[in-house]
């Protein structure tokens, strides 16, 4: 392919957050179509979006310039006092372009970008000249535009100063790496500039560079542009005075326009080729950097493990002999299946990962710390359980080890953690001192402009009348992941005002166009990183100017793609209930309830989740799902466990439910395809409702090996079409070689492929229900210090404690008035009754309390 003449070394991706508005596949699109060899992208102070951005291109055939236009501080970094009115160079900050030309500059970039945040801020993320000399190898600087310091005092009539100020630069960035920037976009001052720019090439010997400085795609996207510079600093398209940008010519323009503009000076064109030959940065996207386990002196962490599991598997099983369990006859079941996880752990070099997680909930429990059974496919893990991470028993309950880690194919394990929402952040506290501040931090993440707030904002901007903006904003279905398009058809009422009143077309096509932008950065609810080298060896750091939290600049899934590995510390309310419950019926009844083994054939529970009485039950509060528990009537676990996993809108809608209930209860008959299938669906008469149960048929019927069951249970969640085709056939092999006739293997095949879609993960599903039960069996035994426990969680929803206080009075427990000798800051538990909260007053408001007062009364 033959490349063109120019490449783009000034541009801002939508992560130049409310001021660029080029997404990122379409700037590597339009990159492409217009055959420059490379793109650059150089958002303001972050790399945000640099994972991303290198991706796209790489996949794209273009290479990436990862780069930032970064913000220098006028003196030291540190120094935050308002600059004089004396000096005539007002300003806290200088602009600056930096290119990435290899790893040594890319991790120089992450150093650089990471102390603006935490110790430059002021107004904007800023470094300084002295930390630039210590941090620019492997790195091209550029001049920037109008605010960069050599033209900034070149415009301000100090010209000795810009000559000065450029040759410092030169000094910074030796071996041809400062090149001054020249634009041409229709600013009278950036045309005076320029002329002194090339001048002072001349003199100094510094080479010149071609730039557009590009906020936007196209010329006619100007508009769009200006109005999401009116989001960000808060003002209207009318205001007098605003910000703004004073022409149209932003814009990603072609290789030929480019040339053109710069006829009179060619060099500058020619080197943003050769600066795009010199920056080669590949960023390693397949390494996994395992965080260290603190292990005791010359110990190996695979033997470590290894003792560990079998303590832990021994401890478990005593447990169940204590119970009266018939243990002897299914003994071998564990351990069998305890070697085979370890090897595939060993074999992926994961025991660290689990060292790590037992560690940190260990160290919780230590601490009264509630930690939820579990979440997710970890469930599924024995040597999970083993180890105390997970609470629930995956072989009594048929939970897949591969769902969680497929042995045929590397890939992080995930194990989420619940722990009591009021005190995760000491168990981050604990694993921060642990492996060190500058190894641990939490992960961004990126409010994004949605279909609503999108067309309130732009109807702010553009002086829409508050009322009129509401009326279309609340015309937007209130669905997840809804867009302005899928709004507009579903929503006829729209169409029609669009087709009728060109104010609310401008508004719809502008905010279309706005959709989906990044809008502020903030700490992601769970998600930490634990690193084996200081982080910044591997990303920027970034912390918001309020809050003073450290996260990484990188979102979750980015954080991932280069080999970090996080951990999700997730705060669950529930287990906050569960805790205060346990302890109101210790001290009011002086009974200390073993929640770890709770049997879970508690006839009282089962009767409370089927009546439908499930205020306050974890998972089970919906009105929907209360329906569901009257029709299915829970009996055993193992219903507790499909009625989580039914309560979906798939499942609901696609009849499987009712199918279900209806089988349940005998007024079906259920028939199975082959007498191989009953093992695999008696628990769920017959229905296909877990993924699980899709690979285990897979393996039972057609042979094949839980590495391949994960990857059929994949495709059919996809619905691929093409890999369907190979899976079906692959399928329909091997049950005819296992002798199932053809046509009967053909059936089944179509049968899981309807359900897959729908299928649930059982591991998560059985974990939620156990928590479920447990909030359950607390209501239907401690019902006055469960209520009183909930009311006390959650305190600052005025919705929610009307609810609980009216659940109270159709329980027939007694709630009284606060009392200022009686309240305390909780809800309390005297005897049958419960005494109102002081810590509740100012959030509820005196009208629920005259209600109870008023209840009592009457």
């Amino acid at each position: 392919m033959h490349h063109s003449n120019f490449v783009h070394l000034h541009t801002h991706s939508q992560y130049s957050l409310l001021d660029g508005a080029i997404r990122p596949e379409a700037l590597v699109k339009t990159a492409r179509e217009m055959k420059m060899p490379a793109v650059a992208v150089t958002d303001h102070g972050n790399l945000f979006g640099a994972v991303e951005f290198y991706e796209l291109a790489m996949k794209n055939g273009v290479k990436p310039i990862i780069g930032c236009e970064v913000y220098v501080a006028p003196g030291a970094r540190t120094d935050k006092t308002p600059p004089s009115k004396a000096s005539i160079l007002d300003t806290n900050s200088y602009h600056l372009i930096l290119l990435v030309m290899n790893t040594t500059g890319y991790t120089n970039l992450c150093k650089l970008i990471s102390t603006a945040y935490i110790d430059g801020f002021y107004y904007k993320p800023r470094i300084d000249k002295e930390i630039l000399r210590e941090c620019s190898d492997g790195l091209i600087a550029l001049s920037a535009c109008l605010h960069g310091e050599v033209a900034y005092a070149w415009s301000h009539g100090m010209k000795e100063q810009a000559v000065k100020i450029a040759a410092e630069y030169k000094e910074i960035f030796p071996e041809r790496r400062f090149f001054l920037e020249l634009q041409h976009n229709g600013i009278p001052e950036q045309e005076k500039v320029n002329a002194g720019l090339i001048e002072i090439g001349k003199d100094l010997n510094i080479p010149l560079v071609a730039t557009n400085d590009c906020h936007y795609l196209n010329k006619e996207d100007a508009r769009v542009h200006d109005i999401l510079l009116c989001v960000q600093t808060g003002t209207t398209v009318s205001a007098p005075n605003r910000m703004r940008f004073s022409t149209d010519e932003f814009y990603f323009k072609s290789p030929e326009q480019m040339t053109e503009a710069f006829a009179d000076c060619p060099e500058a064109i020619e080197n943003t080729i050769e600066i795009a030959e010199r920056c080669n940065l590949e960023m390693k996207l397949d390494e996994i950097h395992m965080p260290e386990y603190p292990a005791p002196e010359g110990q190996e962490l695979d033997d470590i493990i290894e003792t560990k599991a079998k303590e832990g598997l021994e401890a478990r099983l005593k447990v169940m002999r204590e119970r009266g369990e018939d243990v002897e006859s299914k003994e071998w079941n564990y351990y069998d299946r305890l070697d085979k996880e370890l090897k595939v752990i060993k074999g992926m070099g994961f025991p660290g990962y689990f060292l790590i997680v037992s560690d940190f909930i260990e160290y919780a429990r230590s601490k009264d710390i509630p930690v939820g059974p579990g979440r997710g496919s970890a469930a599924g893990s024995l040597v999970a359980y083993a180890l105390g991470i997970t609470n629930i028993d995956p072989i009594t309950y048929n939970l897949l080890f591969e769902r969680f880690l497929n042995p045929d194919r590397i890939s992080l394990p995930d194990i989420d953690i619940d722990f009591c929402y009021e005190k995760r952040e000491e168990v981050i506290k604990y694993v921060t001192d642990l492996y060190g501040a500058k190894n641990v931090t939490q992960i961004i993440t990126f409010g994004l402009m949605r279909a609503r707030a999108c067309l309130r904002d732009v109807g702010r901007v553009l002086d829409m009348p508050y009322g009129d903006v509401d009326r279309i904003a609340k015309l937007v279905p209130a669905e997840l992941n809804i867009t302005i398009e899928k709004a507009l058809e579903k929503e006829p009422k729209l169409q029609k005002l669009v087709k009728e009143d060109v104010k609310v077309a401008e508004l719809i096509e502008v905010a279309r166009a706005l959709e989906g932008l990044p809008r502020h950065a903030s700490t992601h609810a769970a998600g930490v990183v634990i690193s084996n080298l200081p982080l910044v060896e591997y990303l920027p750091l970034y912390m918001g100017p309020k809050e003073g939290i450290i996260t990484t600049q990188f979102p979750m899934k980015d954080v991932e793609k280069i080999g970090l590995v996080k951990f999700d510390f997730l705060g669950l309310k529930t287990l906050t209930v569960i805790d205060r419950a346990l302890k109101f019926v210790k001290s009011n009844k002086g009974v200390e309830i073993d929640l770890e083994n709770l049997p879970l054939d508690g006839a009282e529970a089962y009767a409370l989740v089927a009546s439908g009485a499930t205020d306050g039950v974890f998972q089970l509060e919906s009105s929907g799902m209360k329906e569901l528990l009257r029709k299915l009537k829970p009996e055993v676990f193992e219903d507790m466990i499909a009625a989580v996993a039914l309560y979906r809108p798939g499942p609901l809608q696609s009849g499987m439910v009712d199918d279900f209930i209806n089988r349940k209860h005998k007024v079906v008959k259920v028939v199975y395809d082959h007498e191989l299938l009953k093992v695999i669906l008696e628990n769920t008469y017959g229905v296909m409702v877990y993924q699980e149960q899709v690979m285990e048929i897979a393996r039972s019927l057609a042979h094949f090996t839980p590495g391949d069951a994960d990857v059929l249970r994949k495709a059919m969640g996809k619905k691929n079409h093409d890999e369907m085709l190979v899976q079906r056939n692959k399928f329909i092999d091997g049950a005819t070689k296992n002798k199932i006739p053809r046509p009967k293997a053909e059936k089944i095949f179509d049968l899981m492929a309807k359900f897959a879609g729908y299928g649930f993960n059982k591991s998560h599903s059985a974990a939620y229900a156990l928590i479920a039960y447990q909030t359950a069996y607390l209501k239907a035994h401690h019902p006055v210090e469960f209520m009183a426990a909930l009311l006390s969680s959650d305190m600052d929803t005025t919705d929610n404690v009307v609810k609980y206080i009216n659940e109270c009075r159709n329980m027939g427990i007694e709630v009284n008035p606060p009392d200022i000798n009686e309240s305390g800051k909780m809800f309390a538990v005297s005897g049958r009754s419960i005494r109102f909260a002081l810590g509740a007053i100012k959030n509820v408001g005196s009208a629920a309390i005259d209600g109870i007062i008023k209840i009592r009364e009457e």
